[in-house]
């Protein structure tokens, strides 16, 4: 079965609690008062001052943040902006409640996640390259992993998988209200095929323990949530542990965890993969055309970062 690692998971409860409500404001002003008036010379309508100038971020850690807090160094059109820092699910909260009243809100987004697939969103685009291009998302394994465990190693290599099968089940969770486990097994019981490809040569165990552990955004619970329930079915007594980004990175290093399927690169987790690549073994992208970067619902007559006005 399943464990989760409790004592660990703690360390980013209290954080993602406690900031739930960060992120961008509305503003006070009546619907439809964010058409009046435009962005310099582009026409676009001025949602700025309603934002408040903000940006509503995740993680202080994640890359897509640091990236964000480049843009408005980079962009004149975010001078006097700031990004708010909270968590993937106080993010995801600040999005819902502006997109159904209609209201403007920018925010840090990835794909793959499911905010896609229920509301529509657009990437504002990035004249300046400042988020960089497509992302994969990787797994890494700590040193030693092969010798030890050369079945887990195997699955773990081959695992790979795309966007729409990431997204179908963060969106199971996330709209049906299925837990992480449920959502996991009846993707793997309707993918019988690629679960195949994954565990091609590997045999079965008897309980072996294996640690995964992911940083607690949507995408990875369900990454790590299906590669896990695979794992079980081979044998394996497999623990979870969600952890913020840089202790993730730090005990697949350390060796106190075995792996994670968690790793983007080479922006969002840049930082974290200088820091450790030496001390564990890249296994290669188990998901390609990922991205990060600003998005808007829509209805927002902005297209660009451009776009958007400086605060006076």
């Amino acid at each position: 079965m399943f464990n989760v690692n409790w004592k660990r998971l703690g360390m980013v409860a209290g954080l993602s609690l406690s900031l739930v409500a960060a992120g961008c404001g509305s503003g006070e002003e009546e619907s439809g008062s964010s058409n009046e008036g435009n962005n310099g010379d582009s026409g676009a309508p001025n949602y700025s001052e309603e934002m408040d100038y903000t940006i509503t971020g995740i993680e202080a850690g994640a890359g897509v943040v640091s990236s964000a807090q480049s843009a408005v160094e980079e962009y004149d059109s975010l001078n006097g902006w700031e990004v708010s820092t909270s968590s993937s699910g106080a993010m995801a909260q600040e999005l819902t409640s502006a997109y159904e009243n209609e209201e403007p809100i920018v925010v840090t987004g990835w794909t793959p996640h499911w905010k896609f697939a229920k509301f529509e969103l657009k990437y504002l685009e990035d004249p300046k390259e400042v988020f960089g291009g497509e992302e994969e998302i990787k797994t890494m394994v700590r040193k030693g992993l092969e010798e030890d465990m050369p079945n887990a190693h195997k699955i773990l290599d081959q695992f790979e998988w795309e966007t729409g099968d990431m997204e179908k089940v963060m969106l199971e969770i996330s709209e049906e209200g299925s837990s992480p486990e449920e959502a996991a097994k009846n993707w793997v019981e309707s993918n019988s095929d690629k679960v195949e490809a994954w565990t091609k040569g590997a045999e079965k165990v008897d309980g072996k323990e294996i640690e995964l552990v992911y940083v607690n955004w949507d995408s990875e619970i369900a990454s790590t949530n299906v590669i896990g329930h695979v794992l079980q079915q081979q044998g394996f007594d497999v623990t979870m542990t969600a952890l913020d980004n840089g202790p993730m990175w730090e005990s697949v290093a350390s060796g106190e965890a075995d792996g994670m399927v968690a790793a983007w690169l080479p922006g969002t987790h840049g930082s974290q993969y200088e820091d450790h690549k030496d001390d564990l073994v890249d296994l290669g992208a188990n998901l390609t055309g990922a991205k990060i970067g600003l998005v808007v619902p829509k209805y927002m007559d902005v297209d660009s970062i451009e776009d958007l006005q400086p605060a006076e």
